[in-house]
């Protein structure tokens, strides 16, 4: 078979898992197998439970079970079983047999690449110290940990890609970031999100050739070069292999810009337009650059998983989420209460709701789970200014959100005259939203009124699932603890009409 000769390509790190909260779902399910042996048996249990539970939908199966898959609601196990057999794969990946098997690597790939998971088939399953963080529900600020660790590793000539580019992209973003920033003649704000494709085409380590090349466009069009000027530049990087244009200019800045801000090292700044870096995370910075910018060799795919893998718990000590959590300041969200309108807080919301995406520069860039928190933290500011809001999600030097609040808190804390109420806001809707968010929120709220405090919770969804309803009427019976519940709309014109939380917060 004829091997396809390396290339120098833009950086994309994947086409599949691109969501973190999505790849981890994936990651549980296989963990269930941590340990095994795979084979095709075990590809195929998996492939069942993915479409039962409807993260991985195949295209081929009947209304019933596409009207179950829209109400994110389980398949049976029959029902997954004949989707299954229905929709067998074209699909081929190296060094696995075409259909499932290929699938299956298509889906987990990227996950080994940064070394959460080894696999091969007839080998062991083994899901690394980094990967068992990561999955870690009662720590979900675990998060930042791992990408942090991760990325701080992650080389373009690694042997998993057949590329000819060779550099660490983070360490080439934090060094290029800095050589713009101490030049006097620019802003001291970081690298522009128009000036990224260059950097994701870059062929080499040399930060200095790419500041030069940054200062060069920015002398002769500013701050604003039109996507000709930016597609030239990287033309001249890039094999001829065609490409499409609205892929280097925008899908992969904006993957890149969300997989960076993982890691809660850097920060947007100028309403989106630049990325810069963080400075309440300096200590980690330098230590990156003093212990990852060289960059290493690997013949082998299983060397650079053990490497990247294992977590440097040098590194990840000095992230401030760990050491001295960075709570969102009074101060960097009145910021972003002044800047964003109420209607477009509202139409956020609601596009989060419907599962739409987002247009603005900056919010596009948060995680959803995490950009809903952040919303939700403006709406309440913006409409019940009366409110105390102490929101729990980590934030960078802008005050806008890196990581979801840590483990045994609530999302958002607030207070309303002698009232305590505890906001907990999910995207979740069908069986994992009474699964994964029932008990947390049980378990937050019981603890203030074992303290003798005066709360109540305030529950947020898209839509509510039924067993989520029937266990809050539940142990508002049995234990005497109010819960309540409001879809995200309800919210929204409660939020318009209602003075107070007290009276928003009622169905």
């Amino acid at each position: 078979m004829r091997i396809r000769q390396a290339e120098y390509k833009p950086l994309l790190f994947t086409t599949t898992l691109r969501n973190p909260e999505r790849l981890k779902d994936f990651l549980r399910i296989l963990f269930q197998y941590d340990g095994k042996i795979l084979t095709d048996k075990i590809i195929d249990v998996v492939a069942r439970t993915l479409i039962q539970k409807g993260l991985y939908q195949p295209t081929k199966v009947v209304s019933s079970i596409k009207s179950k898959w829209q109400n994110d609601l389980e398949l049976t196990k029959s029902e997954a079983a004949e989707v299954f057999s229905k929709n067998p794969q074209s699909h081929k990946e190296a060094g696995f047999s075409k259909g499932w098997p290929s699938r299956f690597d298509t889906w987990f790939k990227f996950a080994k690449e940064l070394g959460f998971v080894w696999y091969l088939p007839n080998e062991k399953i083994e899901f690394s110290e980094s990967g068992k963080l990561l999955l870690d529900q009662s720590h979900p600020e675990n998060e930042v940990l791992v990408f942090a660790n991760a990325f701080a590793k992650y080389q373009r000539n690694n042997p998993f890609r057949r590329i000819l580019n060779k550099n660490i992209p983070l360490v080439l973003l934090i060094q290029t970031i800095q050589l713009l920033n101490d030049d006097p003649q620019f802003n001291n704000c970081g690298i522009s999100r128009l000036e990224i494709p260059l950097l994701l085409c870059w062929q080499n380590s040399d930060a200095e050739s790419l500041y030069r090349e940054i200062k060069k466009i920015r002398a002769q069009h500013g701050y604003s070069p039109s996507n000709e000027i930016i597609l030239a530049s990287c033309s001249k990087l890039i094999n001829a292999t065609k490409r499409d244009a609205a892929s280097i200019l925008t899908d992969y800045p904006d993957d890149f810009i969300r997989k960076m801000r993982l890691t809660s090292l850097f920060s947007l700044r100028g309403a989106g337009r630049f990325v810069d870096i963080n400075k309440r995370e300096l200590a980690v910075i330098n230590y990156i650059l003093k212990n990852y910018k060289a960059g290493k060799e690997f013949s082998r795919e299983r060397l650079f998983f053990e490497y990247i893998g294992r977590v440097d718990k040098q590194l990840t000590s000095l992230l401030t989420i760990f050491d001295a959590p960075s709570r969102a300041s009074h101060v960097g969200l009145y910021k972003w209460v002044e800047y964003y309108s109420w209607e477009t807080i509202k139409k956020e919301l609601l596009n989060l709701a419907n599962r739409q995406a987002s247009s603005d520069p900056v919010l596009k860039i948060i995680e959803q789970p995490l950009r809903l928190e952040f919303l939700m933290t403006l709406a309440i500011l913006k409409k019940l200014p009366a409110v105390v809001v102490r929101p729990n999600f980590m934030s960078d030097d802008e005050g806008l959100p890196t990581s979801v609040a840590p483990g045994g808190c609530s999302d958002i804390e607030c207070r309303e005259d002698t009232d305590i109420v505890l906001i907990e806001v999910t995207l979740l809707t069908g069986t994992q939203q009474h699964i994964r968010e029932s008990f947390s929120v049980h378990r937050h709220l019981e603890e203030y009124i074992q303290n003798n405090l005066k709360a109540y919770s305030l529950f947020i969804a898209p839509k509510l699932f039924i067993d989520t309803e029937r266990y809050f009427t539940f142990i508002k019976v049995k234990d005497n603890l109010d819960v309540r519940m409001l879809d995200i709309a309800r919210l929204v014109i409660n939020l318009d009409n209602k003075p107070t939380l007290n009276e928003v917060s009622v169905a």
